[in-house]
């Protein structure tokens, strides 16, 4: 199973979406496209999405969204609960795309990134 979590009014996202489509699932995997703006992901949804793409947590935060600044998450001490409420809250914090696929998730900018979850 291969999740695709999407904004489709993101022109990375639409892109990142069709390799997967059309050029990376050759075996012709099953595929779940979550819009995640219509259906947020809960905390603990978030949390296990980090898990799978290791790193920081702010590598999978929109630090560049107007709501990032206007909940004071660009404060020094934010705790990473707090950024998984605000991305749970305000969905639109949440970097896109990010493909899930065998236990792995890369986020697809640029969208050649999801190569490395069918090498």
């Amino acid at each position: 199973m291969i999740t695709i979590y999407h904004n489709s009014r993101c022109s990375k996202s639409r892109s990142t979406c069709e390799l997967v489509l059309s050029t990376y699932n050759t075996a012709n995997e099953p595929v779940e496209v979550v819009e995640y703006l219509k259906t947020p992901l809960t905390v603990g949804q978030l949390k296990a999405l980090h898990a799978l793409l290791g790193g920081p947590l702010l590598d999978m935060v929109r630090t560049n969204e107007a709501e990032y600044a206007a909940l004071g998450l660009d404060a020094d001490g934010v705790t990473n609960d707090q950024l998984y409420e605000a991305i749970a809250s305000h969905p639109i914090l949440l970097q896109r795309p990010i493909v899930v696929r065998n236990g792995r998730a890369v986020i697809g900018r640029p969208p050649e990134n999801v190569a490395a979850l069918f090498g």
